[in-house]
């Protein structure tokens, strides 16, 4: 599946910027910046690669900016950017 630099979220308290990437090596890298990270950090980088599964994406690279956001707003925001990356569109 082609993927193009794709953007989803805001810096807003309460959510979460997702960038996906078009990755060079195979698997999910994940770049996580978060105030957070030291607590919730793995259970965040979970949620992202599990909703990129579930996607089917699986050779990208994700930059997120995370600010306190729930795990539906990880998984929504994922999701966003990936359809936006992908052109796949899940809602139709």
């Amino acid at each position: 599946m082609e993927v193009k630099n794709a953007f989803a979220g805001t810096l807003e308290s309460g959510d979460v910027m997702i960038q996906i990437s078009p990755s060079t090596s195979e698997g999910i890298l994940i770049n996580l910046n978060s105030s957070v990270a030291y607590q919730f950090g793995d259970k965040i980088k979970a949620v992202i690669e599990e909703t990129l599964k579930e996607f089917g994406l699986t050779d990208v690279v994700v930059t997120a900016t995370d600010k306190g956001a729930l795990d539906c707003t990880i998984r929504a925001r994922v999701k966003t950017a990936a359809v936006r990356a992908t052109g796949k569109d899940v809602w139709a």
